[in-house]
């Protein structure tokens, strides 16, 4: 029988293949400019792009779901892999702007896989006393990831073209695809009291009976709005340093992504921390951390799109984007620990499906749309922080409704909305 994996050699090739992820992903807003001139797009169909990818994701994350609790991960997150890689280096070559989307929504499909399946896996690993933190050093990977993107992105697309940091970036999850097929996968719900219930496969009604879970629903819809902010700035907040504040593409590249790294690795870390000394002392410790900081990040993100001095702007959106980083572990952890261990992943998947379907599925190419319309990309901007502040509010009202629960091992009758 194939040799297990250590929790700790678990997490760190599952986060080493998250920074892939997010590399792959955020390429695109280091190279969104010179890839529309070249193929001639407006600012709305440069949104549609991202739109492609969040349709590639979240309409097969519930698919993803549904197998991750039935069927090997190991298997899904290989495949998940190399899908993604490929679509990226297929973007490469897209001749024009249907071939695009239909590449971008490749990648799409290939880390919904990975994102659906890999959290359940890490879960199986850590205990409920050491999950948050295993979740909060997975994560780290997006802002690190998204800033290797920008910087990698921004410096390819300077000195070669656009297509070759597609190329570069994608091909080596082709064969990183492959690393966690030698070893043996823990069982479903190995570290939960009720481990060997676990096993237990979730029928659709189990899945459905999600929705009427309020603390997984507050979550949930929190995490849209706050999905709906992030993928739009992720997108055009590159651009728009360049186009308000007239910075050079790799001026911005490298700034956006210095400031990703760094307040990424910050707040992650500090957030995940503090949300964890704070849960030991309240139920609500992970629900009024994501809220706490949410909220103090709305007015630093508007100051950021409406003041003039480029160096204020900068640091008032370092100031706002580090705040938001504290959200990450929290967030996924409040989201498995809502819901009985054999729905994990499904759990996961719903929870992919909602913010994206609702969340940044829409946000880049409404900007997009709305800069088009309005002749002000600075205008269209200042819809995200409405959308953060629309968060806080839902993850405040969280807070306020959690208390100390009996963790569930299976999918039994839980308190229910309504």
């Amino acid at each position: 029988m194939n040799r297990r994996l250590s929790p700790a050699w678990t997490l760190a090739i599952l986060t080493g293949l998250n920074l892939f992820n997010y590399i792959d992903r955020f390429v695109l807003s280091a190279v969104l400019t010179p890839m529309k001139a070249e193929l001639g797009l407006t600012d709305g169909q440069a949104g549609r792009i991202a739109t492609a990818f969040m349709l590639g994701y979240f309409i097969t994350s519930p698919l993803f779901g549904y197998l991750g609790d039935r069927l090997p991960r190991k298997w899904l997150i290989a495949a998940g892999v190399f899908v993604w890689s490929l679509g990226t280096v297929l973007t490469g070559f897209a001749a024009g702007l249907g071939i695009l989307l239909a590449f971008r929504g490749l990648v799409g499909v290939g880390e919904a896989s990975y994102a659906t399946v890999s959290p359940s896996l890490i879960s199986d690993n850590y205990a409920a006393t050491k999950r948050n933190m295993a979740l909060t050093i997975f994560y780290v990977a997006i802002p690190v990831g998204a800033a290797i993107g920008n910087i990698l992105g921004g410096a390819i697309a300077t000195h070669h073209s656009w297509r070759h940091a597609f190329i570069f970036t994608g091909a080596p999850g082709l064969l990183l695809a492959l690393v966690l097929l030698p070893f043996r996968e823990p069982a479903r719900g190995a570290t939960e009291p009720g481990g060997a219930a676990a096993q237990t496969k979730p029928t659709l009604g189990d899945v459905a009976h999600l929705f009427r879970l309020p603390h997984y629903m507050l979550v949930v819809l929190g995490y849209t709005a706050y999905t709906f902010a992030l993928g739009a700035f992720g997108t055009w907040a590159p651009s728009f340093f360049v186009r308000v504040h007239h910075m050079t593409l790799e001026q911005s590249a490298t700034f956006f992504g210095v400031m990703m790294v760094v307040t990424g690795l910050l707040g992650t870390f500090l957030g995940g921390y503090l949300a964890g000394l704070w849960q030991k002392r309240s139920a609500s410790g992970y629900a009024w951390t994501i809220a706490l900081s949410t909220l103090g990040a709305v007015p630093l993100c508007a100051l950021s799109l409406t003041l003039e001095v480029p160096a204020t702007a900068q640091a008032c959106l370092a100031a706002g984007m580090f705040l938001l980083w504290f959200a990450t572990g929290p967030v996924n952890t409040i989201i498995l620990e809502a819901v009985p261990a054999n729905l994990h992943s499904s759990a996961m998947a719903v929870s992919i499906f909602m913010i994206h379907m609702f969340g940044d599925l829409w946000s880049s190419e409404i900007v997009g749309t709305l800069s088009d319309r309005w002749h002000s990309l600075r205008e269209a901007v200042l819809i995200l922080p409405a959308a953060l502040f629309v968060a806080a509010l839902l993850w405040i009202w969280l807070a306020l409704i959690t208390r100390p629960v009996a963790p569930a091992a299976t999918a039994t009758p839980a308190p229910a909305l309504g």
